[in-house]
């Protein structure tokens, strides 16, 4: 549970204000012609229309506030200038039983779509690089506004071209002002930071003991860290942040050493095919000290660097060049 943050004359505030006044009653079918469902997830939809080449989300009134969904378009309306963010058309309206609002057509896969969990080697070097200075662009942008994003994971991250000359992060449904309070949230997932998995309610649990989390760029960070670990390798590092995952475990203690020699043996046995240079900026974007996590933006720092050794990256094409001729 998230709590309601009070209104205080930003510009988020003042167009969910806005658009709560003038949010017009349209059918979806009687207005739109649609193609087909491209994308869905826990609360919504997105659907291909040709009432011009857009996609419409759209959220089912049953299990979506109207607070929510005017938070949601007026966020993404807000940060839909940049480059690197889905792109917004203005257009919200309600129907009997859906919110909607339209927004950029992006033809192309999700992040995830193209990773090979199967192989396990991810996508090349290259593309990720490129993939990662925009994806931090965004994120830059979205914290100089006071926001966090929350859900930064390959399936929010949307491919113009396979080879990520052009991607876009999208879905803002989970966005929040920086400084908001969350309670507690249900379950966890890879890429959720360790201070967020400490209010999860997990299966059998009725109440969280921890005190309330406050939100902060911090979260997107380490979420950052683990889609740039994924997307290399093809696979998340653990399964959620918490000591009764080993593989969460062993990068903690890798992590918290106060002397860590550089050599093979201190370095978990996940994370060996990284050069010490891409180790270094993993440290700092996966710090356990969310106040020690250094910006998404540092990652340009080690751009120019190589971040997988010479045997991975030879392993991860000959892989690739099988599955083609599969």
């Amino acid at each position: 549970m998230i709590e309601p943050g009070l209104a205080d004359g930003s510009p988020i505030d003042e167009m969910m204000q806005l658009t709560a006044q003038s949010l017009n009653h349209l059918e979806i079918q009687e207005h739109f012609n649609i193609v087909k469902e491209i994308g869905r997830g826990k609360y919504a939809k997105v659907l291909l229309v040709t009432h011009t080449p857009m996609a419409l989300k759209v959220m089912p009134k049953a299990s979506t506030k109207l607070q929510g969904f005017l938070r949601e378009y007026c966020i993404s309306l807000h940060l839909s200038c940049h480059p690197c963010i889905v792109g917004l058309f203005g257009i919200a309206f309600q129907s009997n039983e859906h919110y909607c609002f339209a927004q950029e057509l992006i033809i192309g896969k999700d992040l995830f779509a193209v990773i090979q969990p199967k192989l396990q080697v991810g996508i090349p070097e290259s593309s990720v690089k490129r993939c990662v200075l925009q994806i931090s662009s965004a994120l830059e942008f979205i914290h100089s506004n006071g926001l966090v994003h929350r859900d930064v994971k390959p399936e929010n991250i949307l491919l113009l071209d396979t080879h990520c000359r052009q991607v876009k992060l999208a879905d803002f449904g989970l966005a929040q002002k920086r400084g908001t309070l969350i309670r507690f949230i249900t379950g966890t997932l890879p890429y959720m930071a360790p201070e967020l998995c400490t209010v999860a309610l997990l299966e059998g649990q009725t109440e969280v003991t921890a005190p309330p989390l406050r939100v902060e760029p911090s979260l997107d960070t380490w979420a950052f860290g683990v889609v740039i670990f994924c997307i290399l390798t093809g696979f998340f590092p653990w399964d959620r942040c918490m000591d009764s995952d080993s593989f969460y475990q062993e990068f903690a203690e890798w992590c918290t050493m106060k002397e860590r020699p550089d050599t093979e043996e201190d370095i978990p046995p996940l994370w060996k095919k990284f050069t010490p240079e891409a180790m270094e900026m993993f440290a700092k974007l996966l710090a356990m000290d969310a106040e020690k996590r250094c910006s998404v933006g540092e990652v340009g720092a080690y751009v120019e660097k190589d971040w997988l050794k010479k045997e991975h990256v030879n392993e991860q094409q000959q892989t690739a060049e099988k599955e083609k001729a599969s």
